[in-house]
């Protein structure tokens, strides 16, 4: 009997079956049952699901004209729009494979995404356009693409639009320019309007659940980004397992902000909303002011975020106007949620926020959160179909429960391997208690209940005069201050203690006027004082990945290169 067996959740199996249809098939089911419900709005635009499974249709037989077949790799960078979800659905529909990319890459970024996925078409919007023909045209001709499909923001929404849902000014200039179709040297270059108006039949739909359906990329600590194998049934099981999770229902109106080339947006939103045949409130990018309102206009149900858009949400100066009143579930991933915003979520709105943990090796949710039960900076407990363990990095045997140790998984959502990389997936197995569990690479503990917590990377830790000092831990405890917005904990170079704390914080607007003696102060007050910063640096703001998380090793390495 495992530790967290009397939190599990009443209403759900301990393990589901994974359906043996593909993920378009989802789409296929949902524009059958429900073909007038909204499937999606973006800026005033609906589309049904009749609408978006024609489309998807019709794009499907424009990629199938252009030579993709059946395992091939297409190439989707985009900023959150409806032609992202009829361009993911339709590569899927045509039989082959979504590679998403992250559209802040440039040219020399993505050469690697269409060398090393051998990519042969590529679909974008034109603002990003000639990045992606600068990368393809600097390849040997071999690898160069031979397609690139383009479209405008403006084919996604109406211009004109009025009121709450109207484009806001900083985005109205990027949304609204009309950029030119640039020239690929090595092929074609293809509007959106005229894939879809093309006529195209689409192909005969031939994949299941064993074929290869995304193959999303992930940096790593060394080396060039990686690219992860997921046939059609992991990421399957977590969105099946994502609906049964939230209890989602056809009902279920979701706020569409994380980003989809991220597994949280692509699985944990985008196809469990398909799956459940839900409605998603798109937004290209995150604004505050754009959110509240939506929520409120729309009345969203169903909000998963990363924790810096609450945090920012409920800094807003206007935050008491927005009506909150209909959300019913509102949760994330990729950062712990301060206990602070945490308890007032729940304090005053009645809301808890239900935290998970994932990678993009197992699409998405490995640990969950119980609805009913769950506990705050917590990863939750093993999901669906799921076994974890915590052991010792070193000795590979499994560490006593408190102790922390690297996390390992085992269950059906995590990936085949990676991508042309045999010596990087063999390294990323282990052998135990007879099966094969992926080793994430981050410490964790269990608790007395069975609930999984996160106490850092495996690498990032700083080591100072022999005292092990976890700055996720640190941050958390810092959060608590009523001065400080956000803080990354980083090590400092100490010629007596080899390593030392360093604090970068952001200061509340309120809050200006806080000096790092009085942090210092309130950290030896409030921590064990080896943990204690002690250097603090204030900026303006924390750098940022395109998924809302705080990028500590850009702030470790300037701060290595300053000491050296």
């Amino acid at each position: 009997m495992a530790l967290h067996d009397k939190f599990w959740p009443k209403y759900l199996p301990r393990s589901i079956a994974t359906p043996a249809t593909s993920l378009w098939h989802n789409l296929k089911v949902s524009a059958e049952r429900y073909p007038d419900k909204l499937a999606l709005v973006f800026l005033g635009r609906e589309t049904t699901y009749r609408e978006l499974a024609g489309q998807v249709d019709a794009l499907a037989g424009s990629l199938h004209a252009m030579g993709v077949r059946r395992g091939d790799r297409v190439i989707l960078d985009m900023q959150n729009c409806p032609q992202l979800v009829v361009a993911h659905f339709a590569i899927l529909r045509a039989n082959a494979v979504v590679v998403p990319v992250n559209p802040m890459n440039r040219a020399d970024e993505l050469k690697h995404y269409i060398s090393d996925s051998d990519a042969k078409v590529a679909i974008t919007t034109a603002d990003l356009a000639g990045e992606l023909v600068a990368a393809s045209d600097a390849l040997p001709a071999e690898q160069r693409l031979s397609h690139l499909l383009v479209t405008q923001y403006t084919d996604g929404f109406d211009a004109d639009a009025t009121g709450d849902e109207a484009p806001i000014p900083a985005w109205r200039d990027w949304l609204l320019t009309q950029h030119p179709l640039p020239t690929l040297s090595s092929g074609q270059v293809i509007g959106w309007t005229d894939a879809l108006a093309a006529g195209h039949p689409p192909p005969e739909h031939t994949v299941g659940a064993k074929d290869l359906a995304m193959l999303p990329y992930t940096s790593g600590t060394t080396g060039l980004p990686k690219g992860c194998i997921h046939p059609h049934s992991t990421v399957m099981h977590n969105a099946i397992g994502g609906v049964y999770w939230a209890q989602g229902t056809s009902e279920a109106v979701a706020l569409l902000v994380v980003p989809l080339f991220h597994m949280t947006g692509i699985v944990s939103v985008m196809h469990c909303l398909i799956a459940m045949s839900g409605t998603m409130v798109m937004m290209p990018r995150w604004d505050r002011e754009m959110a509240g309102r939506l929520i409120s206009y729309r009345k969203v149900t169903t909000w998963t975020n990363i924790p810096t858009m609450v945090i920012d949400l409920l800094a807003s100066p206007n935050f008491a106007s927005f009506d909150m009143s209909s959300l019913v579930y509102i949760g994330g991933g990729g950062a712990a949620m301060p206990q602070a915003i945490a308890q007032r979520l729940l304090d005053e709105y009645g809301l808890r926020y239900i935290e998970g943990y994932g990678m993009t090796e197992t699409a998405a949710p490995t640990h969950a959160n119980p609805l009913d039960h769950p506990k705050q900076q917590c990863l939750g407990i093993p999901y669906l179909t799921t076994d974890s363990r915590v052991i010792d990095p070193e000795t590979m045997q499994e560490v006593p429960q408190g102790e922390s140790g690297e996390i390992i998984v085992h269950g059906p959502q995590i990936f085949e391997g990676y991508w042309k990389r045999p010596d990087a997936t063999e390294t990323s197995f282990i052998e135990f208690d007879g099966k094969r569990f992926l080793r994430t690479g981050d410490m964790g503990r269990v608790d007395e209940d069975g609930y999984y917590f996160m106490t850092d990377r495996l690498k990032r830790m700083i080591n100072a005069s022999g005292f092990k000092v976890w700055p996720a831990e640190v941050e958390l405890m810092m959060y608590k201050h009523p001065a400080i917005q956000e803080a990354c904990i980083i090590a400092t170079k100490d010629p007596y203690r080899g390593e030392s704390v360093k604090a970068v914080v952001v200061l509340r607007a309120t809050h200006a006027h806080t000096t790092a003696e009085e942090i210092i102060a309130w950290c030896r007050e409030n921590m064990a004082v080896y943990k204690v910063p002690r250097i603090i640096q204030f900026v303006a703001a924390l750098p940022k990945s395109g998924t809302g998380k705080v990028m500590w090793r850009a702030l470790q390495e300037a701060e290595t290169n300053t000491a050296q």
